[in-house]
């Protein structure tokens, strides 16, 4: 018999004999946890055989996993297992090629269930997302590409579905190539997307030939809050997995104190949040969006919590919370709602941007406020 299903039936008999409070669903107290709240609406829209390989439904694991770490809720963390269970063969395979940088986020996932099971399908199903990178195409300076048929293109994007999973990888195996890359590429990655108003660029393209690229310098046109909002993020989850004697790590917290400096310099102070084009915030049609504005909030709390940035950035942080939380609502049947969160999105020019549909209860969105939620509350 399977150990989660022991587990169940001697809870059954404890409730039975009246040794253990058979557990309310939605108590009043469970309530007013927007994590909790957020996670079982979820849940209970979303079996997780539904889910795909994405990288909007591994975000949306992973920071249901953060739920499960603050409440030692299993039905959490079964759910993840439910999912990898019908995703991941026995010998690792998914069926996904990996030719991308988005595909590979889920190794985050596998990682996660190769803990938490003893399961041999998701250590293999990690290793096959690192030996991928063996072959995976570069820019010439050492940058892996964000997807096999953009030659020479970086996409900050892609830092976070990347560089988090190969420190946490490092740090599970041992693997030191793993390791140094994590922070290898984040420095790539910003040396090339760093933007003089204080944040970055969506992407660059070293060949100069995108229909985006500045013939000069291969940057995209525009900043994208999203894009710098996964790089934010990825950076402070790469320095929580790093050793303390990595060399890089001077130079990440740097680039933390970087973005922190941009992202608290254009937050608009009207609604804590943050525009689609921040650096362009009285741009006629532009509007604020709520994954953006959580993971920037959540890069600048991580941040001060871990000593990269000062006090003095906490007000930033409970503005740009609060300005979150007006977007989030839950009903009187527990079902909730987040609103105004930017739909996947390429590369394009400021018309692009501000026209991106602008959705309810995306992945993108809930994702992103859960890894802001936990960080705020188990802080």
């Amino acid at each position: 018999m399977a150990p989660r299903t022991v587990f169940r039936l001697l809870c059954t008999i404890l409730v039975a004999v009246g040794l253990l409070q058979a557990p309310v669903a939605a108590s009043a107290a469970q309530r007013t946890d927007l994590s909790r709240a957020v996670a079982d609406s979820t849940i209970a829209a979303h079996p997780a055989a539904s889910l795909g390989l994405g990288y909007t439904d591994a975000l949306f694991l992973l920071g249901l996993y953060r739920v499960y770490q603050r409440t030692h809720d299993s039905r959490y963390v079964d759910y993840i297992e439910d999912w990898g269970a019908a995703k991941v063969k026995p010998d690792g395979s998914t069926g996904n090629a990996y030719n991308d940088l988005d595909s590979m986020l889920a190794g985050n996932v596998f990682l996660i269930l190769a803990q938490q099971t003893g399961d041999t399908r998701y250590s293999l199903a990690a290793k096959r997302i690192r030996t991928r990178l063996d072959t995976y195409p570069r820019t010439t300076d050492g940058g892996f590409i964000h997807n096999t048929g953009l030659t020479g293109q970086l996409w900050a994007d892609g830092a976070f579905m990347l560089t988090p999973f190969l420190a946490h990888y490092g740090a599970d195996t041992g693997d030191s190539f793993a390791t140094q890359q994590a922070a290898k590429q984040l420095l790539t990655y910003f040396s090339h997307l760093r933007n003089p108003g204080g944040l970055l660029y969506h992407a660059y393209d070293e060949t100069h030939k995108a229909s985006w690229a500045n013939p000069t310098t291969g940057n995209s046109p525009e900043v994208w809050c999203r894009a710098v909002g996964w790089f934010g993020a990825a950076t402070v989850d790469v320095l929580d997995a790093l050793p303390q004697t990595a060399p890089d790590r001077g130079a990440l917290t740097d680039i933390v104190r970087y973005l922190a400096g941009g992202i608290r310099k254009w937050q608009d102070p009207a609604t804590g949040r943050w525009f689609q084009l921040p650096i362009k915030p009285v741009l006629a049609g532009n509007w604020t969006e709520t994954s953006c504005s959580s993971l920037f909030t959540y890069t600048l709390s991580r941040g001060v919590q871990r000593g990269y940035l000062g006090k003095d950035y906490q007000p930033t942080v409970d503005a740009g919370y609060a300005g979150v939380r007006d977007r989030v609502s839950v009903a009187d049947g527990g079902a909730t709602q987040i609103t105004q969160i930017g739909v996947g999105t390429n590369v394009g020019d400021e018309k692009f941007y501000l026209a991106r549909p602008r959705a309810t209860n995306d992945f993108h969105g809930i994702g992103a406020f859960l890894y802001l939620n936990e960080q705020i509350t188990g802080a």
